[in-house]
């Protein structure tokens, strides 16, 4: 068969547009650097047009500064949880051992060891495709991923030794799954958006085992939206870590950080830049 001829970055950012993609010069530049040949470029911007995530179509994902697979049918890291890897670092620079609760890529993971240097790193999720993926991603750290439910999918061994604990936990109330974007609605799992009637449950069931796993002084840090907040924090403080609420406007990231045996600032009321 004759090979397809090369598509223009014009064609495809006018394919893209088409398709409804708000950047659609910014996707096509990556598309096109990714893609090996034309034939790949056609296939890869049909995939895109017809709703599939850019993140799924490129097979990665940029996060923090490093390129991470991401698998169809895994989780997206998004841009705004950088913003809880800067916290971490910032609470705890010379933590030595880091667990990723729910860790769909293994994204905070993975960013969580390119910068400390060398950590003992664990991630954990139930679902098998991020389990796989996260293996990927965490194999140039040395890091150990585990399949089950939060904890109980963890060695024992880790119990009172954690210094940074992340939970990037599913937090769309259940009632509203349906209202998200058709990208994250039919292609992530339904387990990695869904939070229960409130969107807390996961937070919960992460907040009250977290202390019997932290080391003193660590830190357990999860995102929520700026509507959860409250309830967030008085969950985090229900299991008596010293609690505050950090936010990025220009991210419109919270996050929830929960210190171990009252290490860090007391419970704070939430704010900018807290």
């Amino acid at each position: 068969m004759p090979s397809l001829p090369p598509l223009s970055f014009s064609a495809v950012v006018t394919a893209l547009r088409a398709a409804g993609c708000v950047f659609a010069e910014d996707e096509a530049e990556l598309l096109l650097a990714t893609a090996r040949t034309p034939a790949e470029v056609a296939e890869m911007v049909d995939r895109r047009a017809s709703g599939l995530p850019l993140e799924h179509v490129l097979g990665w994902a940029g996060f923090h500064g490093l390129r991470l697979a991401v698998e169809p049918g895994v989780f997206v890291p998004r841009r705004r949880t950088e913003f809880l890897v800067d916290q971490a670092l910032a609470q705890a620079p010379d933590a030595t051992v880091v667990v990723d609760l729910c860790c769909g890529s293994g994204a905070l993971g993975a960013a969580l060891a390119a910068a400390l240097g060398p950590v003992e790193v664990h991630a954990a999720d139930i679902d098998p495709a991020a389990v796989r993926c996260a293996r990927r991603n965490l194999a140039p750290y040395d890091g150990r991923v585990h399949a089950g439910d939060l904890f109980e999918a963890l060695p024992p061994g880790l119990r009172g030794r954690v210094g940074i604990l992340t939970a990037n936990v599913p937090y769309v109330p259940s009632g509203e799954v349906a209202l998200l974007p058709a990208e994250a609605r039919d292609h992530e799992p339904t387990a990695a958006l869904d939070g229960g009637a409130d969107g807390l449950d996961v937070l919960r069931r992460v907040a009250a085992a977290a202390p019997g796993w932290l080391a003193p002084g660590g830190c357990l840090l999860a995102e929520t939206s700026e509507r959860q907040a409250d309830a967030a924090v008085a969950a985090f403080a229900a299991a008596g870590l010293t609690t505050r609420l950090a936010v990025s406007e220009e991210l419109h990231a919270h996050v929830v950080i929960g210190v171990r045996d009252g290490v860090g600032s007391a419970t704070e009321a939430p704010g900018p830049g807290r």
